[in-house]
């Protein structure tokens, strides 16, 4: 069961899965050319919009279980909250990056995507781990 901690955390991600919604809205005129991207642009934008929708999925997921792991301190709210971290950091690199006129490659916050898929790998090592051994545990 939830802590309810993590119940109002997965209200708040549930709120925040609307703001992708109006996202798609955003990629839907840009594939339509009625917002001005260049190719890079695109792509990025696409990227980031999938990744915040799947990694705020995937953050309601593991809140929904992390109550039975086996953690406490802070690799416990590592497990909880590193995805929803990594769900606004790689968004953010990807969208962030390429802002301007016509850029022809990222620019330097693309350093928000590595640190947010490093924050996302330790989170999701720790939750998996936790809870593997919240699970033998209960055996």
């Amino acid at each position: 069961m939830p802590t309810p901690n993590d119940l109002i955390l997965i209200g708040v991600l549930l709120l925040a899965l609307v703001t992708v919604e109006s996202g798609g809205y955003f990629l839907t005129r840009v594939v339509r050319g009625h917002v001005p991207a260049n190719r890079p642009q695109q792509g990025f934008f696409r990227a980031g919009h999938a990744h915040a929708a799947v990694l705020l999925v995937l953050s309601i997921a593991i809140l929904s279980v992390v109550s039975h792991a086996a953690l406490d301190g802070v690799w416990l709210q590592l497990a909880r909250v590193g995805v929803p971290v990594a769900a606004i950091l790689m968004p953010a690199g990807f969208f962030l990056s390429v802002t301007g006129r016509d850029p022809q490659r990222p620019n330097r916050l693309i350093v928000l995507l590595w640190i947010g898929a490093a924050v996302l790998t330790a989170a999701l090592i720790t939750a998996g781990v936790g809870l593997i051994a919240g699970g033998v545990a209960a055996l």
